[in-house]
């Protein structure tokens, strides 16, 4: 999908704002609502996904499940609200070996687990806005002994709201970050980054 695109600095994949947010995205809902909403806390629009069970209730890209989105940059960051209710997402991605492995991380998971195609993290998230980055080189290369190629799938489930999804060629600081790519807070000075529990 993205194979063929020049890759540097950051690529988005989601953005809140704008007239197809989920132009690239598929959805699924059952007993919750994915729609727009905005939210008073930053005064600007976020997707909310809300649902009664997690696995039930999330959006995925690339649409078509035959695709790859060929993303080679290591970096995933998530500018994500905490709910205070379970959240979990999942990136799949490619390494050196041509095998996909999956990394699932959640608020409700303890402890890692490594199973020979997927692993589950826990994800500790503060109140309100947050900042989830994740590296996936270092995660590949830690639970499996294999290198990052590429991204070839990414979905977010249900209960947060998502103000954007990018890829980046390392981490930056608050102020090497687009203005766009912020997320300003009222009444708090900034938001501080989180990382996924190494694994």
């Amino acid at each position: 999908m993205f194979r063929n695109t020049y890759q540097a600095g950051f690529l988005s994949v989601f953005y809140a704002i704008g007239n197809k947010p989920l132009s690239i995205w598929c959805t699924k809902v059952l007993n919750g609502h994915i729609k727009r909403i905005t939210d008073p806390c930053i005064r600007s629009v976020t997707l909310e996904i809300i649902g009664n069970n997690v696995s039930t209730t999330y959006i995925n890209c690339p649409i078509c499940p035959y695709t790859s989105l060929g993303i080679r940059l290591p970096f995933l960051v998530l500018v994500v609200k905490n709910l205070k209710r379970y959240f979990t997402f999942e990136v799949e991605v490619l390494d050196d070996k041509n095998f996909r492995r999956r990394f699932r991380s959640s608020n409700f998971q303890s402890c890692t687990r490594i199973r020979p195609f997927n692993c589950t993290m826990p994800l500790r998230l503060d109140d309100g806005w947050n900042q989830v980055q994740v590296n996936l080189c270092d995660f590949t290369r830690r639970a499996y002994g294999t290198s990052y190629v590429e991204t070839t799938r990414i979905q977010i489930h249900a209960n947060c709201r998502l103000r954007r999804v990018y890829f980046c060629e390392r981490l930056y600081g608050d102020d090497e970050l687009p203005a766009d790519f912020k997320v300003f807070v009222l009444n708090a000075s900034r938001m501080a980054p989180h990382e996924v529990e190494a694994v």
